[in-house]
């Protein structure tokens, strides 16, 4: 069964820039699959590419397994949903629903039946015959979603959809995309800069840096075991420990990772004093140096809150300090 998409060694060049560097990946049908990292990393370039509305400067691109050299956006089995939605506000939510079927020559009474059972599908029965403009940002996230799922792609792209929503709505919409995904069983390639999106929707992440991919994995992975003290300090908070201080510690030279929550204050361990502490709501955050390192550690609420300047005692377990390969 060949991936639904592979990157074969892709770059991307913009003049001296290396927007995409020699990128190998593999996407398996049916995945949730989100490219995360900073603005400038070479996501958004690589959901480009899988689009065809850039082409590689070298490698190659297949989608289940047919070279996409040279072929145009709008023969490959993706369908893409973009940032700001880009509906057009003189048509009705049906008609942009149906535009692309519209295109494709079907006619007026299939293209009723299909972008309604699309609405259906994302939320919004019954909202056909309103305009954009009569919809709140969530409503119009969910007839751009429609619109690209009418088309029946077998692949697809999001460039960060999620990004123009407040937070709730953000949450909320979070679930329902994973929701959805499982529904219509294609493959998700989502693209995102925040770490809490990739990790609570996909099945896997790709974290991106510089035009080159720095580690891939399941959340899980990514979050407890980074590669490089770049995943680390990209995807959550973390510690990251420079090879001298884990020498101190472990025996062994290499950059390590301890997330803050890991850290405990009181009882045994090593001598540190509280630098500052600032409240989170659910958890209070504490600045150590810990015998001239600095150190977080992220308290629960309701645990002990210790003073500023305080001598205190921090420990973690040893399995939850990482050592990194990378740099």
């Amino acid at each position: 069964m060949p991936a639904a998409v592979e990157f074969q060694k892709v770059s991307r060049h913009f003049g001296p820039v290396r927007a995409v560097d020699a990128v190998s990946v593999e996407i398996d049908e049916g995945e949730f699959f989100a490219m995360l990292g900073p603005s400038g990393s070479g996501k958004t370039t690589c959901l480009r590419l899988i689009a065809g509305f850039e082409q590689p400067t070298s490698g190659g691109i297949r989608i289940f397994g047919e070279s996409m050299t040279g072929v145009p956006p709008y023969r490959r089995a993706v369908n893409t949903v973009f940032q700001d939605y880009a509906l057009f506000p003189h048509l009705n939510v049906v008609d942009n629903v149906a535009y692309g079927l519209r295109i494709a020559g079907k006619g007026r009474d299939e293209r009723r039946r299909e972008a309604e059972a699309a609405l259906e599908l994302v939320k919004l029965p019954g909202y056909g015959d309103r305009k954009p403009g009569q919809l709140s940002g969530g409503q119009r996230q969910r007839v751009a979603l429609a619109r690209a799922l009418v088309m029946k792609p077998r692949v697809l792209l999001l460039d960060e959809p999620l990004g123009a929503l407040d937070l709730k709505l953000r949450e909320q919409m979070q679930e329902e995309l994973k929701d959805l995904q499982r529904k219509v069983g294609i493959t998700f390639v989502f693209v995102t800069h925040d770490q809490g999106e990739a990790l609570s929707m996909a099945d896997r992440v790709a974290v991106f840096n510089d035009g080159r991919i720095e580690q891939v994995g399941t959340p899980e992975e990514i979050y407890n075991r980074p590669a490089k003290p770049f995943v680390a300090n990209f995807v959550g908070s973390s510690n990251v420990l420079a090879p001298e201080v884990t020498e101190r510690l472990t025996g062994r030279r290499a950059h390590a990772s301890l997330r803050p929550e890991a850290v405990r204050i009181g009882g045994e361990g090593r001598a540190a004093k509280v630098l500052a502490t600032s409240f989170l709501g659910t958890t209070t955050r504490v600045h150590l140096d810990m015998e001239g390192v600095d150190l977080t550690a992220l308290l629960p609420r309701g645990a002990g809150v210790p003073r500023q300047g305080e001598e205190v005692r921090v420990s973690w377990d040893d399995g939850d300090l990482h050592l990194m390969e990378g740099t």
